[in-house]
């Protein structure tokens, strides 16, 4: 049986921790966490906010293509806040009504990955 999600990977190009880290850690406010040794030498970084974890592993430039529809679904609280965060910080936010019995927006990673933002309403 399935106990629980344990991770998200999304793919990133050669070169892009920088602004990785820069997104993930000071405009979303997760937690940088240590990837082990042996999987530290493909490069990546890795996230984390309390349960919730977002891998980012690099993949060879010429493969690399942001995840448009794809994407991880991260409940916030304060959304409204949130979403003013992530707009300080430069990102886009693309707010969606089709989700009955929530507020949500859409933003994009620095390299192009979708990432949905949502909180129950009520």
């Amino acid at each position: 049986m399935i106990a629980a999600l344990d991770h998200v990977q999304l793919a990133a190009p050669p070169g892009s921790e920088e602004a990785l880290r820069a997104f993930y850690a000071k405009a979303l406010g997760m937690t940088e966490i240590r990837k082990p040794p042996a999987l530290a030498v493909r490069g990546g970084c890795w996230f984390a906010a309390g349960s919730v974890q977002l891998h980012l592993g690099i993949e060879d430039e010429s493969a690399f293509r942001p995840a448009r529809k794809a994407h991880p679904g991260i409940r916030v609280t304060g959304i409204e806040a949130y979403a003013r965060r992530l707009a300080a910080h430069g990102a886009r936010v693309d707010w969606d009504d089709g989700l009955p019995g929530h507020r949500r927006f859409y933003a994009e990673d620095p390299v192009g990955n979708r990432l949905e933002f949502l909180e129950p309403t009520g």
